[in-house]
């Protein structure tokens, strides 16, 4: 699946072929067909294990929900998030891939909706369960701008550097915060 991931990221979904995989993976030639029933299987896993990568470490769930539940613990947290999604580069880039690739493929689509869905509703859960400030409106449009930040930041590293980031997280999360 990393070798899947990392084929992704560099070559696009056009390039994700068994064969692409299996040189990636360094494997003998034919591995990747024996784990997948299709191409479309391999992309729909391959989402699957971006996300499996992209969650964080169980002592970030502490902190969230045990830590301070004010507006610069949230910010923190926020801006923590971007460096750590930023950091899996080639996770981010192939899940770019995979969302191009589902505006032509219904199922992928299908669950890729259901995953990102899934996820947003357990970060807006835990939102709330943790007493951070702000809504279910507030971890939405966090997300929405959060996302684009860490685009921004793997596609054009150099449009704003750290502290302007720091800012923008900044903004973000007081702006968002119901008045």
């Amino acid at each position: 699946m990393d070798g899947a991931i990392e084929v992704l990221a560099q070559e696009g979904a056009r390039g994700l072929t068994f064969r692409a995989v299996d040189v990636q993976a360094q494997v003998p030639p034919g591995t990747a067909s024996n784990y997948f029933v299709n191409r479309d299987d391999l992309l729909t896993q391959a989402g699957g294990r971006i996300y499996e990568r992209l969650t964080p470490d169980r002592e970030v769930f502490v902190d969230v929900l045990y830590g301070h539940h004010d507006v610069a613990h949230l910010t923190r947290v926020m801006r923590e998030t971007v460096e750590r999604v930023a950091t899996f580069r080639t996770g981010f880039l192939a899940l770019l891939e995979l969302r191009l690739e589902a505006t032509r493929r219904p199922e992928l689509r299908r669950v890729l909706t259901e995953r990102v869905r899934a996820d947003l509703r357990f970060n807006v859960e835990n939102h709330l369960e943790s007493g951070m400030p702000g809504d279910e409106t507030t971890v939405e449009l966090l997300y929405s701008g959060l996302n684009w930040m860490i685009l921004d930041r793997l596609t054009l590293p150099d449009l704003f550097d750290d502290e302007h980031l720091d800012r923008l997280a900044a903004a973000a999360v007081e702006r968002s915060l119901p008045r």
